[in-house]
């Protein structure tokens, strides 16, 4: 599993994603499609798609599906670099820096109204198919406001929160996009309640170990990945779970070490090299990886009775998730 495979199996996805974001005036629309044009990883498309073909549907039932969660992501991303005041995204300018920040914000609002439109749209999508998916589709989109906010709050606060509202919050905050794209294309296909859930199962623990991942590359990774300094997210103060169990584990000079870089945007590159070298030596990576590894063991159990070539891929993507650490 790679991302180029990936794109290759979503690019009728893109097509028609596209041809949902042409209108006038032309700079909205040209905003709201800007960030889909220059990249992004389509890995909430290619689970709709695939959850889709594990229970038996076709990529063309999938297809209204998957282009909607990929417009209701790149709203989450428009309007994230606009409350973060981000400068860049996938190598260029970010929405709001190229187009204005009011433009942008109305390109991330026509994100959102295009992805419901899409799905409710019933010369694409059966009425009874369409309701399911709105109502999937909705309720995920509360969940990463709702995580957003635990994150600001997190962020805010000066104690170090707990394991479990780390997962609390990245469970709604990144996860419950990941388990509306599973969901979606079970309910695409129209098939049964239980399918349904179970390719939720699979989506809600891909979307945490994904994010655990994600969360360690920041820390050690290797910057050609994470595209940031090595140890950016210690300069940032990010309470991730690296930081969190590096911080409750290490004792002494590490600690200090650790104290030191962390939450100070313009602590000298030694000082986070040190910090960086403490949780490294404390074997936080292996921790890591070994909590993200249970939340991908269940994914891949709920997903074990299906027969499919829809399976191994949905599979591999597991094992994507965990090799993008080493």
């Amino acid at each position: 599993m790679n991302l180029e495979r990936i794109a290759r199996e979503t690019g009728r996805i893109d097509s028609f994603l596209l041809s949902r974001l042409r209108g006038e005036p032309a700079d909205l629309y040209r905003a709201a499609s800007y960030l889909i044009e220059h990249g992004g990883k389509r890995l909430r498309p290619y689970l709709v798609v695939k959850s889709c073909q594990l229970v038996g549907g076709t990529v063309r039932q999938a297809m209204p599906a998957a282009a909607a969660i990929e417009m209701v992501h790149n709203f989450t991303l428009v309007h994230d670099d606009i409350m973060d005041n981000d400068n860049m995204r996938h190598g260029v300018p970010t929405t709001h820096v190229k187009f204005g920040v009011p433009v942008g914000i109305l390109a991330g609002d026509l994100l959102f109204s295009k992805a419901f439109e899409t799905i409710s749209n019933p010369a694409m999508v059966p009425k009874g198919v369409g309701i399911s998916l709105v109502s999937a589709l909705s309720k995920s989109c509360s969940d990463v406001c709702e995580g957003q906010v635990l994150d600001i709050s997190m962020a805010q606060s000066k104690s170090i929160p707990t394991e479990s509202q780390y997962t609390r919050m990245i469970e709604k905050k990144t996860s419950s996009l990941f388990i509306a794209a599973c969901a979606m294309g079970a309910i695409s296909a129209n098939t049964s309640r239980a399918d349904v859930e179970r390719l939720s199962t699979y989506g809600r623990n891909l979307g945490i170990g994904f994010q655990i991942i994600d969360d360690l590359i920041g820390i050690i990774g290797d910057p050609k990945i994470s595209k940031k300094p090595v140890g950016n997210d210690i300069r940032e103060g990010k309470k991730s779970l690296p930081i969190l169990l590096a911080i409750k584990t290490a004792r002494g000079s590490e600690k200090r070490a650790i104290l030191k870089a962390f939450g100070r945007p313009s602590a000298p590159r030694r000082d986070v090299e040190r910090a960086v070298q403490a949780i490294s030596t404390l074997g936080i990576g292996d921790a890591v990886r070994a909590k993200a590894s249970r939340h991908l063991d269940t994914a891949r159990r709920s997903i074990s009775r299906y027969d499919s070539p829809a399976r191994e891929d949905l599979l591999s993507l597991l094992d994507f998730v965990v090799e993008r650490s080493l």
